[in-house]
């Protein structure tokens, strides 16, 4: 998917889909995310979907809950929640900048050679 060492930059709008795609595969990834915790404040703890929704998305943009008095199960949910969802962060920065950074050190690269 990638260009190789030896390959020549990828051309602008090349680029910019590739771009695209990793934005999608991120916001995927986070809008499945979002549903899990729907999901999970749904059942453990009887909300309704605007409130399992709001909970769930302050959460994973890593805000915090907005309802605190939970039940235990609850409490077990949302602690692993918090958790899987900082996970889901740092994965879906990874996404989105790995075709800038790829990109970033293909050029540097190409630099070397003309260099040398």
């Amino acid at each position: 998917m990638y260009e190789r060492r030896k390959d020549r930059l990828l051309p602008r709008s090349q680029f910019a889909r590739r771009l695209a795609l990793h934005l999608g595969v991120a916001a995927s990834g986070v809008l499945a995310s979002l549903a899990i915790g729907m999901a999970g404040y749904a059942f453990f703890e009887g909300l309704g979907w605007r409130d399992s929704f709001l909970n769930a998305a302050m959460i994973l943009g890593g805000m915090g809950p907005v309802k605190t008095d939970l039940s235990p199960a609850g409490k077990l949910f949302a602690g692993g929640y918090a958790l899987y969802s900082g996970l889901v962060f740092v994965v879906a920065a990874g996404v989105v900048l790995a075709p800038v950074l790829h990109r970033l050190l293909h050029h540097f690269h190409l630099d070397e050679r003309e260099k040398g």
